[in-house]
């Protein structure tokens, strides 16, 4: 099995570092592959850099030329796309966000979100709104930390104790990292806590890995039909494209 799993932004290390927890959560004989958009924003961080990844990664999907794939793992944590990229290719498709709160939800009644910036609330508010899984959620708190500083590990380790007190206080019984770029750090601040810590990225790759092996993919019935036939024109690429997105494997 070939997971395809898409950092959604431009910086190569933090690509490096989501496919490491990738692969660690991966079972035997799954091969993950990871992808960095050629264009976008290098962090993504408020709503005009999520609409700028979501159009990146799409086409990044859509002109890779690389092994057939079998699923697709979006590795952008309440970012935009999600809704597209299962129009786009005919393999499942795993967004971290509401992969870890599915798996939160499983482990107590309520979970709150450990992220980045507060300005990244409204965007995973929404994201798991979309989801069907807002209601559980007790708080998003965020750390005060952009996700470049994330490389900084103490720090980040105590930003993110802090703001798991925060969302403890508020109900949460369950913790999320709210950044793939936190990938890892679960294993830490899960035993200092005392309480469940799910990271999107792990979560996303063995709910990929489950549909794969149960024979399901995206339905073509209703909301996420095949884009209609018409000509589209991607940034600089003036020749266009029609109804039918050229690039991703469709493996049928």
């Amino acid at each position: 099995m070939r997971i395809v799993v898409t950092n959604c932004n431009t910086t190569r290390e933090m690509t490096e570092e989501i496919v490491h927890g990738a692969r660690t959560a991966a079972g035997p004989g799954t091969t993950v592959t990871g992808l960095t958009p050629a264009w976008g924003p290098e962090s993504a961080e408020g709503w005009l850099d999520s609409y700028l990844s979501a159009a990146a990664v799409m086409d990044l999907l859509r002109t890779y030329r690389g092994p057939a794939y079998d699923a697709v793992v979006l590795a952008g944590f309440g970012e935009h796309g999600r809704e597209g990229v299962r129009e786009l290719v005919d393999v499942p498709v795993v967004d971290i966000t509401e992969a870890a709160a599915h798996l939160a939800c499983l482990l107590g009644r309520r979970y709150g979100v450990v992220t980045t910036l507060e300005r990244s609330r409204g965007q995973i508010e929404d994201s798991l709104e979309t989801a069907g899984v807002a209601r559980n959620c007790a708080a998003v708190v965020g750390t005060g930390l952009g996700v470049l500083d994330l490389g900084d590990a103490a720090r980040t380790e105590a930003a993110f104790l802090a703001a798991a007190e925060q969302a403890r206080a508020a109900g949460a019984e369950v913790l999320v990292l709210g950044c793939a770029g936190m990938t890892g750090l679960q294993r830490t601040v899960g035993e200092k806590l005392n309480m469940p810590v799910v990271d999107g990225v792990a979560a996303a790759v063995k709910l990929a890995e489950s549909l794969v092996e149960l024979g399901l993919t995206t339905s073509r019935v209703g909301s996420y039909q095949r884009p209609l036939p018409k000509r589209r024109v991607w940034g600089a690429d003036g020749a266009g494209e029609g109804g039918q997105e050229r690039g991703p494997a469709r493996l049928g």
